[in-house]
């Protein structure tokens, strides 16, 4: 019960993105439907890198496809943002969180494209050219380059607290309600890397 509850949350956060046009990808090994994912934040623990796939055992649902999707096509929009950064500040503190952050997003990245790779999924991004929840838009990267110092620092702080609050919140709904362990197990790491990261983002903007 509560993991179709948790699915429909992801397909809920997919339809209000304007991303769920359509059914959900379907599994590759099974014909077998999943409901759609609910939002259960993990406490917040030391960030922690999921290691790679290896043979990845059992079946991806059409939940655990989406969510691979969806972290990819996060972490492209945000990377570009992170690179903006050595220019526009000198701020130690800043540029530390931000390093984190990105080698925690290329590292998500990776291991999402591998696992949508054994899955037989898609290579193609469904979410290409859609302004969705936690994602900055064409414009606030426009702003972004527009800034440097602390007015850059407001503009960074607000686009990666929204970042990771939508990423965490969505990985939570595929902790709970994804099939493939590898998957749920990496959707877990990324509740914790997010919530850690959220921490060090408060102490620096406290918001």
């Amino acid at each position: 019960m509560r993991r179709s509850a948790a699915a429909t949350a992801l397909v809920a956060v997919l339809l209000v993105a304007g991303c769920g046009a359509g059914q959900p990808p379907r599994d590759p090994t099974s014909t077998a439907a999943t409901e759609p994912p609910a939002v259960d934040l993990a406490p917040t623990r030391p960030p922690t890198v999921a290691p790679a796939p290896r043979g990845t055992p059992g079946s991806f649902s059409p939940t655990d496809i989406a969510w691979l999707q969806l972290t990819v096509a996060m972490a492209e929009r945000l990377l570009p943002v992170l690179e903006l950064v050595p220019a526009r500040t000198t701020d130690p503190a800043w540029r530390r969180l931000v390093a984190q952050v990105e080698a925690t997003e290329r590292a998500d990245l990776d291991r999402a494209r591998r696992l949508l790779a054994v899955a037989g999924g898609p290579t193609t991004n469904p979410h290409e050219g859609h302004d969705m929840p936690g994602m900055v838009t064409a414009e606030q990267v426009t702003a972004l380059r527009a800034a440097t110092g602390s007015p850059f620092h407001r503009l960074l702080a607000g686009h990666l607290r929204a970042h990771l609050t939508q990423a965490a919140r969505i990985a939570g709904a595929e902790q709970h309600a994804g099939a493939h362990p590898a998957t749920t197990a990496m959707a877990g790491a990324v509740v914790r890397d997010g919530n850690a990261h959220l921490a060090r983002l408060d102490r620096l903007d406290p918001g």
